[in-house]
This record gives C-alpha cells, sequence and structure tokens, in this order.
C-alpha cells in the first residue's frame, strides 16, 4: 500500500495519502484549505538508516540518454 505525497495548487501545503489499490476512487483534497486541486510530487528518500548515518552510502551517476543522466543510491545492507 503506497503512500503518495501531494502538494495543494492553491496554498502550496504538502501532505500524504494512502492509496490502497491502484482500482480504488481516492478523493485527493488539501487538509489545509480544502482545495481539491493538486499535483504528486516525487518524496525525498532518506538514505539515513540504521546507525551507519550514510556514511556508507555511495551515489552513482550515469547517463540515461542524450541530455540526462540517471542516479543509483547504494544503501549498505540493502538486498543482502
Amino acid at each position: 500500500m503506497p503512500i503518495f505525497e501531494f502538494r495543494c495548487a492553491a496554498c502550496g501545503q504538502l501532505f500524504e495519502k494512502l492509496i490502497r489499490e491502484a482500482d480504488d476512487k481516492v478523493e485527493i483534497k488539501c487538509p489545509e484549505c480544502g482545495s481539491e486541486e493538486a499535483d504528486r510530487v516525487i518524496s525525498r528518500a532518506n538514505p539515513i538508516m540504521g546507525s551507519g548515518k550514510g556514511k556508507n552510502t555511495k551515489l552513482t551517476t550515469k547517463s540515461c540518454g542524450p541530455g540526462s543522466s540517471c542516479h543509483t543510491l547504494e544503501i549498505p545492507g540493502a538486498g543482502d
């Protein structure tokens, strides 16, 4: 069950919404001003996990096509 993050187009408030299934009809409404106009935003990842405080994380950048790049964040212990 993913949690999506939205930004209200009227007041700029950031808020989250739990979407249980892709087929669900969900009302996206700003809890601050009540506006139904919101844009989905990409949530920031938090690479600081456990006691390592992110010291062992590694960000790799590569080309994904002309004029664009992709980033991969390697987190110690993930996938071990």
